[in-house]
């Protein structure tokens, strides 16, 4: 992924969960408005000056802006999957992911609509991975509602709101949430 957009995903998101306004952290660092909103939208081309002001702003370390925190949302669906021979057998690779905390792997059978299922929001930096075994089956994450069919893949933040919803009798899910074990910025000041 290009650096541009791990720096906007990664300053949108920041300043999101320190409830900064655009205008508040512009202000903060030191940069216009306008200015700011072309690096949160991956347009902008920012000096490493720039960059620094609104680490410094966030109360982060200017890597803290370069890293990879969490993962976007990524989908695979059966159709689009590719298979490798290995010693032990076929293989087809879903997905990685890297970073230190727990990997909790389970499976779900879902047995009620989208409507009816409750939502659930894990700590920041979470992540859910999603393989349908048999389906069909709706994933709300935030205000996005994907229909997924049996060996379809899914990855999306756990920590926005979420839930799971057959829309036959049952669906059987298999799922592996990744947490960290710290949280992954310093709370706001």
């Amino acid at each position: 992924m290009a650096t541009n957009h791990v720096i906007s995903r990664n300053i949108q998101r920041i300043r999101m969960e320190r409830e900064l306004s655009l205008g508040e952290l512009a202000r903060r660092a030191g940069v216009s408005k306008q200015t700011l909103s072309k690096i949160e939208q991956g347009q902008g081309n920012p000096t490493i000056g720039t960059l620094e002001e609104v680490a410094r702003a966030l109360s982060i370390r200017i890597g803290g802006l370069l890293t990879e925190w969490g993962s976007p949302v990524l989908m695979r669906r059966k159709a689009d999957g590719s298979w490798s021979t290995k010693p032990q057998g076929p293989t087809r690779e879903l997905d990685q992911i890297y970073g230190s905390g727990y990997v909790r792997t389970q499976l779900l059978a879902v047995e009620v609509p989208l409507e009816s299922a409750k939502g659930a929001t894990l700590s920041t930096g979470s992540l859910h991975q999603v393989y349908v075994i048999e389906g069909p089956a709706d994933i709300r994450y935030g205000t996005e509602i994907v229909r997924l069919f049996e060996g379809d893949f899914l990855r999306f933040p756990a920590d926005v709101e979420h839930a799971f919803g057959a829309l036959e009798a049952k669906a059987l899910l298999h799922i592996t949430s990744t947490a960290p074990h710290v949280a992954q910025f310093a709370s706001k000041g």
